[in-house]
């Protein structure tokens, strides 16, 4: 299963071992999950994610955050995006993870902000957008 996973679920997934976004890490990391990743959203993930105030709440140094970075991008299924979706998010900047599970076939686009997702103005797109806890809880009946 081929999945794309926005910033906040890592965020999440780093700042806590007790949640859904955690769950989801460790099963792209034990490779029972595909990560679609763009080198668009590599740069975003490493941005937000090695702000120093976020080191802090993490309790993780940098070169931590890019060990584990590191590991995603090794192990990901990389998307090379060669067009443009304009699905007219508020945030301009969630576009490229629309292009990413467009891109990949992804079947799920994890995302704490699904109102954000759900307001674009494209629309029929095979893969659903859903929460960390909303897609840990399907994968887990599907798996277990």
């Amino acid at each position: 299963m081929i999945i794309t996973l926005d910033t906040n679920v890592l965020f999440a997934a780093l700042n806590s071992k007790a949640g859904a976004s955690f769950q989801i890490l460790k099963l792209i990391i034990d490779e029972k999950l595909e990560l679609a990743l763009s080198t668009q959203i590599y740069f975003e993930y490493y941005e937000v994610l090695t702000r120093k105030d976020h080191l802090k709440l993490f309790n993780l140094s940098v070169n931590q955050v890019e060990d584990v970075l590191d590991l995603i991008a090794l192990i990901a299924q990389e998307q090379n995006i060669w067009y443009l979706l304009r699905p007219n998010l508020s945030d301009e900047d969630d576009n490229i993870f629309i292009e990413c599970a467009f891109a990949s076939n992804s079947e799920y686009l994890i995302t704490s902000n699904v109102k954000d997702f759900r307001r674009s103005q494209l629309k029929g797109f095979k893969f659903k957008i859903v929460t960390p806890a909303q897609f840990y809880k399907i994968w887990s009946a599907q798996n277990e």
